[in-house]
C-alpha cells in the first residue's frame, strides 16, 4: 500500500476534488448515504472529522465500523438512504456514490434522493456519483422508464442533463461545480453532481 493510498484510501478522485477546493474542511460532520465498505471515508476517519454512513449491507456496515473504531457504533447503521433514522439536517456534507443508478423506478430515485437531501444542512454541500447517458446516448439501449442497458451489459437507472436540473430545482440547490461526466470507453457513464442546499 503506497503512502497516498494510505491517507485517502480507494477515494473518488472528484470527491477529492472537492476537498481540494476546499469545499470540506475539518469540523464539518461528513455522512455517507450508501457508504458500502468505506472506501470514500478513510480519509476524513484518519483527520477525526465525525463521520457517519447508512448502508442495507450489513456486513459493509460492520466493515466501516472496524475502520471507525474511535467513533460510536450507533454512527454507522443498517438501513435504507429513504427511511435513515438520522435527524433532518445533520450533516454538512452528504455524500452519495453509485447508489441512485440501483434505483428500481422513478419512485425509489426520488425517495433516495429526498432521504439522502432530508439529512443535509441548509449551506451544505451534497455530493453525488450516478450513471447517466451523457456522451453516451446513441449507445445505451432502453429497458423501461429510465432503466437503459448500457454497453457494458448491466441494467440501471440513467439520468440526463434535464434530469438533474429539474431534481436540483425540486430540492432547492445550486450547482457547486458544473456536471462532469466520464464516459468509460465503450462500457458506462458516470456523472459528478455537486450541489449547495439553498439556506
Amino acid at each position: 500500500m503506497t503512502k497516498l493510498e494510505e491517507q485517502f484510501g480507494q477515494i473518488d478522485i472528484y470527491l477529492f476534488d472537492q476537498l481540494l477546493k476546499g469545499r470540506i474542511a475539518p469540523g464539518m460532520r461528513i455522512l455517507d448515504a450508501g457508504c458500502g465498505g468505506g472506501r470514500n471515508l478513510v480519509y476524513f476517519l484518519r483527520e477525526g472529522y465525525e463521520v457517519f454512513g447508512v448502508d442495507q449491507d450489513a456486513r459493509a456496515v460492520q466493515s466501516v465500523r472496524a475502520l471507525a473504531r474511535r467513533l460510536p457504533e450507533s454512527n454507522f447503521r443498517v438501513e435504507p438512504i429513504e427511511r435513515m433514522s438520522f435527524e433532518d439536517a445533520c450533516a454538512d456534507v452528504v455524500i452519495n456514490s453509485a447508489v441512485l443508478h440501483f434505483a428500481r423506478d422513478d419512485a425509489q430515485f426520488e425517495a433516495i434522493l429526498n432521504g439522502a437531501w432530508r439529512v443535509l444542512k441548509p449551506g451544505g454541500l451534497f455530493f453525488c456519483r450516478l450513471a447517466s447517458t451523457i456522451g453516451m446516448e446513441n449507445q445505451v439501449e432502453h429497458a423501461e422508464g429510465r432503466r437503459y442497458k448500457s454497453p457494458d451489459g448491466a441494467e440501471r437507472y440513467l439520468v440526463d442533463e434535464a434530469l438533474l436540473a429539474t431534481h436540483a430545482e425540486r430540492l432547492g440547490g445550486d450547482l457547486a461545480d458544473p456536471l462532469k461526466t466520464t464516459v468509460v470507453q465503450n462500457q458506462r457513464a458516470m456523472t459528478t453532481w455537486v450541489l449547495r442546499k439553498n439556506a
